[in-house]
């Protein structure tokens, strides 16, 4: 089928790569001239392992192309996908601006009966009202049905999700344009669900809204473990076999981040606001999910009484691995306690700094290499479990600071590989490790470092 996908965004650039790889005349609509020459050329303009691939592919076999203009973008397409941002306003609900100018730059440039699809995360309504927009401003006499068709999409992983998620969920009030939508996304051979379009909006924010559930959750039972001398590990191992629970969102550390769990929750509150119901459990959650950030600082000044003055190595700055995502990233937060606190604030990671220029307390240095960010420092915080975070963090510390000792917010490692590396260890939701013994003044460096 033809299909165009307005917003070129996470969202809108994955859906469009994944639909042309399964073979379908995919046109990208953006308004951002820079970002659409960097597509046209094959560059993306965010990280997501295997996305790039996708897309020089595509172009070459002319199936994916890229353009700034509506005329040409929606002109005799089948299917138009809406993917553009519904950023958090002030109230914490979701900002619909992009969605209704999207809506009316559909009604305004198609030229026949089309399906448009809102991939975009909007809440309890917004579907009905995008088909009142475009109908308001279409300019001829064409059919406009609309279609529900939230992503699940992780980032990181969002190609291989393409290609081997859950389920796929289609919103709709009419038969035939639900059955338009599974014809499209046939190829992809995984579960469909039909629904109606109110609860396909919910199901999204539910789905959030309770994986964001579990993992405060699970923060909360760390917190009390530590009191009591329980290992959450163990206790996650134990729970998750539950088949009723499963192990999935079960990994204790310093919140969750990123473009969906923090605005999705807050947009779900302000739903239920809107329609007379206090949603305490999901209040609860974003509490739990705020402090939580700021536990490594706090464990921090309870070691060592001040940070005045010391050297803090913050390695992982976005919210987590295999994404360059800055959005509602624990680092935000850490960084601006450290420096609040006087601490002198080194950061490293291997994909985000670029963005987290953009973000962090101007008095935050970078370093280049993860080397670089631990050496002479007083402290390090582990904040995103990237893989050569894990793998070199621990020795490290053990190779270059006089009296190495990790604040791990993702619980990298296991007491023993503290203990050997005679580093003191304090993470989440287990017991602080102490070195058994006075720390060396010479090192011989591995010879697979």
């Amino acid at each position: 089928m033809k299909i165009a996908i307005i917003g070129t965004g996470y969202v809108g650039l994955v859906t469009g790569v994944c639909l042309s790889e399964i073979g379908h005349d995919v046109t990208c609509l953006d308004i951002n001239p820079q970002k659409i020459e960097l597509l046209q050329k094959g560059i993306s303009p965010i990280y997501e392992p295997g996305l790039e691939d996708l897309m020089t592919k595509n172009i070459e076999a002319d199936r994916l192309h890229f353009t700034t203009s509506h005329i040409v973008g929606l002109k005799d397409k089948d299917v138009i996908y809406i993917a553009v941002g519904t950023p958090q306003g002030e109230d914490g609900s979701a900002d619909l601006t992009y969605i209704y100018n999207a809506a009316r730059n559909v009604g305004q440039n198609i030229t026949n009966d089309v399906v448009v699809v809102t991939k975009s995360t909007v809440p309890l309504g917004t579907n009905h009202k995008v088909r009142e927009v475009v109908l308001a401003n279409l300019e001829g006499n064409h059919c406009v049905e609309v279609v529900s068709n939230p992503e699940f999409l992780r980032e990181g992983s969002a190609i291989h999700d393409s290609f081997h998620g859950d389920r796929i969920v289609i919103g709709a009030d009419k038969e035939e344009a639900a059955n338009i939508i599974e014809e499209i996304n046939k190829p992809f051979g995984l579960p469909i669900l039909k629904t109606s379009i109110s609860s396909a909006e919910m199901i999204k924010y539910a789905a959030n809204a309770f994986l964001a559930t579990k993992i405060s959750f699970i923060n909360e039972i760390a917190n009390l473990s530590e009191k009591v001398s329980a290992n959450i590990e163990e206790v996650a191992s134990g729970i998750g076999m539950d088949t009723r629970i499963g192990d999935k969102f079960l990994n204790a550390g310093i919140g969750y981040g990123g473009s969906c769990f923090p605005k999705d929750t807050h947009a779900l509150v302000k739903i239920s606001e809107d329609n007379e119901h206090d949603f305490h459990l999901l209040k609860s959650v974003i509490q739990i999910n705020d402090t939580q950030k700021t536990l490594l600082v706090k464990k921090a000044i309870e070691r060592l009484g001040s940070l005045e003055g010391k050297r803090v190595a913050m390695l992982g700055l976005a919210f987590k691995p295999e994404t360059d995502d800055m959005r509602e990233a624990a680092s935000i937060v850490v960084a601006e306690k450290l420096v609040a606190e006087g601490a002198e604030v080194v950061a490293y990671d291997p994909i985000a700094t670029e963005n987290a220029k953009n973000i962090l307390p101007e008095e935050v240095i970078y370093a280049e290499q993860i080397e670089d960010a631990i050496m002479d420092s007083d402290v390090v915080f582990i904040l995103t479990d990237w893989k050569e975070i894990v793998e070199k963090a621990l020795f490290l510390s053990s190779l270059f600071m006089k009296k190495p000792i990790i604040f791990d917010g993702r619980n990298c490692y296991k007491a023993e590989d503290a203990l050997k590396m005679q580093v003191e260890y304090i993470s989440v939701g287990r017991d602080s490790i102490q070195p058994t013994e006075e720390k060396e003044e010479e090192y011989v460096v591995a010879s697979s470092y």
